[in-house]
């Protein structure tokens, strides 16, 4: 790498560790997703055409450790509108990754939802199934999906309770290659106001964040990547990117 872009690289994650040390933007962070949250802000974007309910930040954090990993399998949870998937689908042919394929769990697949994939152009390097990410079936189905791949994302976004999450982080955790993440999404649950969520059955203290502690107290061989959050800032993934070490 040429010295000057190196400078800046060095000089960008310096800035990035520093503002991950500043509470006070982080508080304002928080406060700022609550407030946007009123307009169901992150329901304002879509990926080439379908919905994709995400902070844009934490699509192009997605997008840079797919270029660093360059995962021929993404594992997801949560479907939805199919964005996120699709999202996943079309950086994996952009970026040319070989034998590339995204499978996507859930436990309701709406017919409309459905069709609008099944005719995507990114449909044919997408695989679904439709039921509980945690039902033994299904997850051996995705298992056997997964024979072969070399790298492997997996992305946890379908019930955000601490027992549904840390359940999945139990068994999807074994297949995130090496050097690979395993992303929570809604982590920022844990962070916004309790009762905040009172007519769902996740709140503070009960969310995908807190069943990534009672993970990584188990399990070694991951490790929370902070860089990300700081990086992030206003990002669903607060303490959410969870790094596969060995």
């Amino acid at each position: 790498m040429h010295p000057a872009i190196r400078q800046f690289f060095d000089e960008r994650n310096a800035d990035i560790l520093k503002m991950g040390e500043d509470e006070e933007l982080k508080r304002k962070s928080i406060d700022w997703m609550v407030h946007a949250d009123r307009y169901k802000y992150t329901y304002n974007f879509t990926w080439m055409g379908r919905p994709i309910i995400k902070f844009p930040s934490d699509m192009v954090i997605q997008q840079e450790l797919m270029w660093q990993i360059k995962p021929d399998l993404v594992i997801e949870t949560g479907i939805a509108h199919g964005g996120s998937i699709v999202f996943s689908a079309a950086l994996q042919q952009m970026m040319g990754i070989p034998n590339s394929r995204v499978v996507a769990v859930d436990i309701d697949i709406r017919a409309h939802n459905r069709a609008e994939i099944e005719a995507h152009p990114m449909a044919k390097h997408i695989t679904m199934l439709q039921g509980s990410s945690v039902d033994p079936v299904i997850f051996n189905q995705v298992k056997a999906l997964a024979a072969g791949a070399q790298r492997v994302m997996v992305i946890l976004d379908s019930n955000h309770t601490h027992q549904h999450v840390y359940d999945e982080l139990k068994l999807y955790a074994d297949l995130v290659s090496v050097g690979s993440y395993c992303i929570l999404p809604d982590t920022f649950i844990e962070f916004f106001p309790k009762g905040y969520y009172h007519n769902r059955p996740w709140d503070v203290g009960d969310n995908p964040c807190t069943a990534a502690r009672q993970f990584l107290s188990e399990r070694p061989d991951f490790a929370l990547d902070r860089f990300q959050t700081a990086k992030g800032m206003i990002s669903e993934g607060l303490d959410g990117y969870l790094k596969r070490l060995r």
